[in-house]
């Protein structure tokens, strides 16, 4: 029963590239989000941003 189940997993690597795939963009952005807030002149901001 485990090796039918093992046997349809992916390899390892699939996984750490599907993991690197999410990983890397949502570190850009949360970065990019960051930077806009701490750098963004007030006139370019907004009254309700969270």
């Amino acid at each position: 029963m485990w090796d039918d189940l093992l046997e349809r997993l992916p390899e390892i690597w699939v996984l750490m590239g599907a993991g690197i795939v999410f990983a890397v963009p949502f570190t850009i952005y949360k970065v990019n989000q960051k930077l806009h807030k701490l750098g963004d002149p007030p006139w370019k901001k907004r009254d309700n941003q969270p």
